[in-house]
Parts: structure tokens; sequence; C-alpha cells
């Protein structure tokens, strides 16, 4: 991957250079983005009209480079936790769970690390390049110093006392997510004491076993629909408009939230970016894949939530 802050070509053109917002200073106010209501058509395979979901005749999201195709995911090659030690620094932390048997090698969409457009398990999709990518914008554009090096960040077991040392978390593709009873307490325990979550990639009838799953983690919660007047989009980047552009251009993403409590004057548990997939912007930010405005929308989302995160 072309390190030269390709992701700066990705831009944040007049907010690159931008500190965060100091005490007693409002936060970065940036206009609102007029998204494109069609962007040009193209893309391999499993990508095009009849692929993830598009429906024919609808415009394909991004035309890809000759000679780059999806096959040069070729980074990640170990999956397993522990390969980095924690040093005291901010670290991306990746949630791993296990797959119930049953799904089939994640539904035809890929069990394997390689093949077609296989991921590897749902839980890694997008690693490490999203998170390589994103933890660049993050220390460039905040006082925040993050592990930037090439395996993106840490992989973490839901079930392990590793957990607690990361106060913000990513989960993909939840609607996959499977887990044991003591798993479900490891994370119970880890929201209450102050973790944040960030759920991201999934659609449609994923909503099903996410709701399932989190009701095993609280039993008694409730999901609220965010509004965009929610300090988690105004943490850092004064957030414009939730009118995203979800990646796969399959409808209107939903950002769902539980509160502490579920008293929303509290503490957010957990950002849910449903009929969404941020992290496939950061995965492929440095490919020009994709409309700048677009993916800054997204790296905007991903850092606002980190600061929410590490400051509620």
């Amino acid at each position: 991957m072309k390190t030269a802050m390709a992701i700066g070509c990705v831009a944040l053109t007049a907010t690159a250079l931008l500190a965060g917002p100091q005490q007693g200073q409002p936060p970065v106010r940036l206009p609102s983005i007029q998204f494109p209501s069609a962007l040009p058509s193209g893309g391999p395979q499993g990508r095009g009209p009849q692929g993830r979901g598009q429906q024919s005749g609808q415009p394909s999201f991004r035309q890809f480079p000759p000679r780059f195709t999806p096959l040069d995911r070729t980074e990640a090659t170990n999956l397993e936790p522990g390969q980095l030690p924690y040093d005291g620094r901010y670290v991306f932390a990746r949630l791993r769970y296990q797959m119930a048997a049953d799904l089939g090698g994640f539904g035809g969409r890929g069990g394997g690390r390689r093949g077609g457009r296989s991921q590897g398990p749902p839980w890694s999709h997008d690693y490490p390049r999203a998170e390589v990518n994103f933890m660049k914008i993050l220390k460039e554009i905040t006082s925040i110093d993050p592990y930037i090096g090439p395996i993106g960040g840490a992989i973490v077991d839901i079930g392990s006392p590793d957990l607690f040392t990361y106060p913000v978390s990513y989960m993909s593709e939840p609607g996959y997510w499977t887990q044991t009873d003591a798993e479900a307490a490891n994370l119970r325990a880890y929201l209450l004491k102050g973790g944040f979550i960030i759920f991201d990639d999934f659609r449609g009838v994923d909503w099903d076993n996410f709701e399932t799953q989190m009701k095993r983690v609280l039993p008694d919660l409730r999901f609220v629909d965010l509004e965009l007047s929610h300090p988690i989009f105004h943490s850092f980047f004064d957030v414009a408009t939730l009118d995203f552009k979800q990646y796969y251009d399959r409808g209107q993403p939903r950002f769902v939230g539980v509160f502490l409590g579920n008293d929303p004057s509290k503490r957010l548990l957990l950002v849910a970016n449903y009929n969404n997939d941020v992290g496939e912007y950061w995965e492929f930010s440095d490919t020009g894949w994709n409309a700048i405005d677009l993916t800054n929308e997204a790296f905007k989302l991903g850092v606002n939530y980190i600061v929410y995160g590490l400051t509620h």
C-alpha cells in the first residue's frame, strides 16, 4: 500500500491540518455535503448491479482502477489475538467472535481468506487496511497518538479480560456474531465499566441476530435511533448531515445507539452503523475508487466515535 498518505489525497482537504477543539472552543464546522444520486458504473464481479444486494439497473458505487482489484487484499495473514503487546498507546481494537457453523461459510460470501471476494471470517472484514488507514487520519488531525503500524491494531476476543485494556472497540458484521454466556457477561461488564463499541458493516436481516445477541449482553436495553443533535456527531467534527451515502448504495443507513440505563441523558454505550459499512470507506481510502467527499464523511464519523468513546 502506498503510504504517502494517499489518504491525504482522500484529503480531508479543508480539515486535514485542523486540531481538535480545545476546551471552550466550538467543534470544527464543515459545509453540508451534497451526495450524488448516481456514481459511475463499473467494478469486478460481485460489486456491479447484481452484486452485494444492488438492484439491476442501479449504478455501481465506484470504478476500479486498472491492475488493482479486491484480490490484492493480501496483507492479513494472522488473525490471532496477542500480536500487539499493550504499551499504553491508543490502539484500534477489533473484536473477534465465533461464527455459527450452520451459516455455511459466511452465507456464501466467503469463508476462506482468499478466493473471489473472500475476506475471511466476518469479524475480520476490511482488516487490516481499514484500521491502518483510519489510524493515520486520527494521528494527523487529533492530539491522539495511536498505534499506526502494519497490522493496524489489536485483535481481541470478546470474552477476553484483555478487552478492558481498550476503551473503544469495533465489531464488523454483527449479523454473524455468536457468543457464549460467559462472553456476553464479559461484554456487559465492559460496557458498564466505561467501554464503547462501534458496530459496523451489517444490513437487512443481519439486524435480527445483532438484536438477539445484544439482548443477551444487556437484557433490558432499548435501541434508539440517534439524531444529528447527539453529541457523538459533534465530538470533534461538526457533522452536517446523517444522510450518509451507504457504501453499496442500498438505501438509507441508520445510526442506532444504546444508553446507560436506557436514559438518553446518560452515556452512550455503543453506536451501530446499520445498513452501512463505514469501514469499507476506510479500507479503500487510498485507492481512488471512491469519491473524496464520501470517504471524508466516513473518516469524520470514525474520528467522532473515537473521541466520544475516549471522553465519555
